[in-house]
């Protein structure tokens, strides 16, 4: 059971340091807060700082007039073997032992005021003593500051409502033990400490009554109804303590002494005597400890469940968020071209089908291509008035012997060049697509996400790759095109005098042979050979673009990128790895955070083995 408080202070001192204090307004998990713990709560002049160094059998609280706690305390008390030397640490001082307890007093004042400064502010930032004493139980509490209904010089108005709002902050989470402080000498319907106890624990399920200053009521009066539970019932009994008095503080009367005069005192009261079993501070101490190992033991299991989870959670969020970057040139350089490579990975996946989007290239060369071609006016071109036209300009001064090829050519050519609009719109078409591929991949890559600069320049690159493959393309696409006006396939109209002797009349001289029948006959021939140019250049255009944009994208999208990168100085690295600093402030506090609970859960696992 012991090793159960060890345990807990343990993982209360790790949350301290990784910055875990129970704030509400953090948007991070907090383990602090499933942490079974005690809170001190009391009213200024209750005889808080008196019960504490009662139960801890030493003098090493700040004392004086106002607010003297001005930030919370986590007492961590340790009992060691009888012999050792008892001594103290705080987490902020780890490798100094204060075996002098005026020290450790002036210590704590110190280090509040190193938060606060030199003013009478408070602060939620807990500060932690460990005392190791054979004179103390294993036990944990929270000293909270004392509550007040008035500001003092120097204190701002809203300090009564701050105070107040850190006590509940503290008492109202379900896993805290309450120990109100109340001095027996006031009337108990004004107590502070029952008051606020009561509006978070209104059946006192977790309350622990506690009555000082019962030597000091008036003569004649006694607590014993409050101590028998009957002024105020809570599910503990109540306990009375004797603390020392300003007398005897001011005269350096040792604990064991007033706990000799403390345990005589309810010994000889006769009103007190059948309770003196159950009052004091050592039995207060006792009583605690046990209190408190009982209430980790049965909440261990659900902050185990709690932890795995938790874990889970942040290295989700850690994920997404991305890795921090190395802080040299070489290890910055050697990140951009990791998120190029995880970029270009996935532009190739969408192209090659392992994500959706490449197919839509397929659709271009399928349908749009041939429907553009079919949608070729050729028509226009071999009208009968254009072919009377070119053939008879083609002729020139002189007719054509036997067939007019120049008239042909110049029919072809005009037919042909109609074809480079529907080759050109293949061509931008697929640069339209491989962009929005660039697009969805840059979206897709998580690493991008986390760089703006480094998106822009990303997107600008492959936007650049494209467009000069465009251009190549465009270019080799055309050429297709203008081989075929260049140079036309010559079999073909070989062929053209058998059909002539086939189909045509020779009886027809060579001067009536632009008539419209002769002239028909010319636009059905040509229109053929175009026809077959098409059929021929639907499937070389689809071989050309995919040759010059698709294959080249997956090839060498970003090298003109990784060349230029390699010149780049530092300066210029890290703006494509500057992040949003909200980002950044994020994945440190969750690395911090995730760290806190990977050690808490190896705390509590290695509780688990060693048991």
């Amino acid at each position: 059971m012991e090793n159960l408080i060890s345990l807990v202070n343990k993982i209360q001192r790790a949350c301290t340091a990784l910055g875990d204090h129970g704030e509400a307004a953090t948007s991070l998990p907090t383990l602090w807060d499933s942490l079974p713990s005690i809170a001190v709560v009391g009213g200024q002049s209750s005889g808080k700082s008196s019960v504490l160094e009662s139960v801890v059998g030493k003098d090493f609280l700040p004392r004086g007039s106002g607010i003297v706690t001005r930030r919370p305390l986590v007492l961590q008390l340790q009992k060691i073997d009888e012999g050792n030397r008892e001594y103290a640490e705080f987490l902020h001082l780890p490798r100094k032992r204060f075996t002098d307890f005026g020290d450790v007093r002036k210590e704590i004042q110190d280090e509040t005021d190193r938060e606060t400064g030199r003013t009478r502010q408070i602060s939620t930032v807990p500060i932690h003593l460990s005392i190791y004493s054979p004179n103390v139980v294993n036990l944990t509490l929270i000293d909270l500051p004392g509550l007040t209904k008035v500001a003092v010089e120097g204190q701002p108005d809203s300090i009564v409502q701050d105070i107040e709002n850190m006590v509940h902050s503290y008492i109202e989470k379900p896993n805290c033990i309450i120990l109100a402080i109340t001095p027996a000498n006031q009337d108990l319907a004004t107590s502070d400490a029952i008051k606020i106890s009561r509006e978070v624990d209104p059946t006192g399920e977790r309350t622990i009554g506690v009555l000082t200053k019962i030597d000091l009521m008036d003569k004649g009066t006694d607590a014993v109804e409050m101590l028998e539970g009957r002024a105020y019932r809570l599910k503990y009994p109540w306990i009375g303590v004797v603390n020392r008095s300003q007398a005897d503080i001011n005269k350096n009367v040792d604990m064991i002494a007033a706990r000799r005069r403390e345990r005589e005192y309810f010994s000889n009261t006769p009103e007190y005597k059948h309770l003196a079993h159950r009052m004091g501070s050592e039995h207060l101490a006792k009583m605690l400890s046990k209190h408190l190992e009982a209430v980790i033991k049965s909440k261990i299991p659900g902050i185990q469940s709690l932890i795995s989870k938790t874990i889970a959670d942040l290295e989700t969020e850690l994920s997404r968020l991305g890795k921090p970057i190395a802080a040299d040139e070489g290890g910055k350089l050697y990140a951009i071209m990791e998120i190029c490579r995880t970029f270009d990975q996935i532009f190739k996946e969408h192209l090659d089908g392992v994500r959706p989007g490449g197919d839509k290239i397929y659709n271009v060369f399928d349908n749009q291509l041939p429907a553009a071609l079919k949608r070729l006016q050729f028509d226009k071109q071999l009208s009968m008035e254009n072919i009377r036209k070119l053939i008879t300009e083609a002729d020139g001064y002189q007719p054509h012997l036997i067939a007019p090829e120049q008239g042909y050519r110049r029919l072809i050519e005009s037919s042909l060049t109609s074809i480079r609009g529907p080759a050109e719109a293949a061509v931008d078409a697929v640069h339209s697509l491989l962009k929005d591929l660039v697009h969805k991949a840059i979206s897709q890559t998580v690493e991008l996400k986390q760089y703006p600069g480094l998106r822009v320049e990303v997107t600008n690159a492959a936007s650049d790759s494209l467009e000069r493959m465009r251009e190549e393309s465009k270019k080799s696409t055309l050429q297709l095109v203008d081989m075929e006006c260049g140079y036309l396939t010559v079999d073909y109209f070989r062929k053209l005098p058998q059909d002539v002797d086939k189909g045509g009349n020779p009886t027809h001289s060579i001067f009536d042979r632009y008539n419209d029948s002769y002239l028909r006959r010319i636009g059905s021939t040509v229109l053929s050979y175009v026809n077959m140019v098409c059929a021929s250049l639907r499937h070389s255009i689809p071989k050309s673009i995919v040759h010059c944009q698709v294959r080249e994208a997956k090839r060498s999208l970003l090298d003109h990128f990784f060349i230029e990168i390699g010149k780049y100085e530092s300066k210029r690295l890290s703006s494509l790895l500057n992040e949003d600093p909200a980002v950044m402030e994020r994945r440190t506090a969750l690395a911090k955070r995730l760290e806190l609970y990977r050690s808490a859960q190896a705390e509590i696992d290695s509780a688990a083995w060693s048991k």
